[in-house]
């Protein structure tokens, strides 16, 4: 499949692929040394014989490293620790508190659902 790498926000080309498996937003996409986060997934569609036809894809992708504390939870991709109740619960942002980690070293660290 004909897919497009696109900077999140400028909407400028960074680069052309062939991919078999394309990644969904709030994954991390790795292309040779270069790793971008997924923010948003558009198909471009083309009429051909009268019907039309998925031609490419087109991801809105911020160049960004997965962290090393990321981790898959509940079907996607969170930084940190999810079980505590500041944790965002995201791959854009850790949490509020301490958004550049770790939450080991957080003295708000707390588990959902206990007293602060």
């Amino acid at each position: 499949m004909h897919v497009e790498l696109r900077q999140a926000g400028s909407n400028r080309l960074l680069e052309r692929l062939e991919l078999e498996d394309i990644p969904q937003p709030g994954r991390w996409l790795v292309v040779e040394e270069r790793s971008f986060l997924v923010l948003q997934r558009h198909h471009r569609y083309q009429l051909r014989g009268g019907r039309y036809e998925l031609s490419s894809i087109a991801l809105q992708v911020k160049a960004q490293k997965q962290p090393t504390d990321a981790r898959w939870w509940q079907g996607g991709w969170v930084i940190g620790d999810p079980s505590c109740r500041f944790n965002a619960r995201s791959p854009l942002l850790r949490c509020a508190v301490l958004p550049e980690g770790p939450c080991e070293r957080c003295a708000h660290f707390s588990l959902t659902g206990s007293e602060p």
